[in-house]
């Protein structure tokens, strides 16, 4: 089942996104020493800035975080996923003193190549570095054009059923070197969840919930709620799915 949280603004999506986030970190902190997460970029970071960071209840030194698709440029490149993350989370945790998360990053020391070979090498290390059956939690955004990770519509990767993690050099998107988390792998995950905001994304949520033949990759992810233990959600704001015939859920 795909469950739908609603609210005013990104203000609030931040509060009830972080509730949600601590209770799964709880849940699996009472099994295991770390929880592990995935997050993508763009917003979302900013999001989760603002919902966590003075949030006492974030047991920081035991997440390990992963970028569900990351850009194969320097990690100081104002395009890194990861440069995004440290500017609006890494950097104020340290600013306070307080020990942050363990955080994989793509291997920095090959991204001057332009050999598709090397960014292979780049997919396949960071495949190598993550929990074989599965993240405890991904977070992920949907383009306006439904494109979720770096999964794009129609492109060749939204059949790659071998890899966990693939390389690609013709995003639509720039920069157009990415490494992104496979379906197979999402498939994998404890629990997805979107984060969506603006009334730019009516369109494609009214397609993603509107039309069950959707071959969209964020619809396609929906489709892996029977997959994944925990489900699969979203957190929007109205103006995202306004005229989008979901169940309106509060978290």
């Amino acid at each position: 089942m795909v469950k739908v949280y609603a609210y005013e603004d990104s203000d609030a999506i931040a509060k009830s996104l972080a509730k949600f986030i601590i209770q799964q970190q709880d849940a699996i902190l009472a099994t295991k020493e770390q929880f592990t997460i995935a997050i993508s970029g763009g917003s979302l970071i900013s999001i989760l800035a603002k919902g966590l960071l003075k949030n006492k209840d974030i047991k920081w030194s035991k997440w390990v975080i992963y970028f569900s698709d990351e850009r194969v440029v320097p990690l100081n490149d104002k395009d890194s996923n990861f440069g995004a993350f440290e500017k609006e989370v890494l950097e104020p945790l340290a600013h306070e003193n307080l020990i942050g998360p363990t955080v994989v990053t793509i291997n920095e020391s090959l991204v001057h190549s332009e050999d598709h070979k090397t960014d292979q090498q780049i997919a396949e290390e960071y495949e190598a570095s993550l929990p074989e059956h599965g993240i405890d939690l991904v977070l992920l955004g949907c383009g306006p054009d439904g494109h979720t990770c770096s999964l794009f519509p129609g492109h060749k990767l939204l059949s790659e059923s071998s890899s966990n993690v693939a390389a690609l050099y013709d995003s639509p998107k720039p920069p157009p070197r990415r490494i992104t988390l496979t379906l197979k792998y999402l498939a994998k995950s404890g629990t997805i969840c979107f984060v969506a905001t603006g009334s730019s994304k009516q369109t494609v949520l009214k397609e993603i919930f509107g039309d069950s033949e959707s071959k969209l990759p964020s619809a396609i992810v929906n489709g892996l709620a029977e997959d994944v233990k925990g489900g699969v959600c979203w957190f929007v704001d109205n103006s995202a799915v306004e005229g989008v015939e979901v169940e309106k859920l509060q978290y």
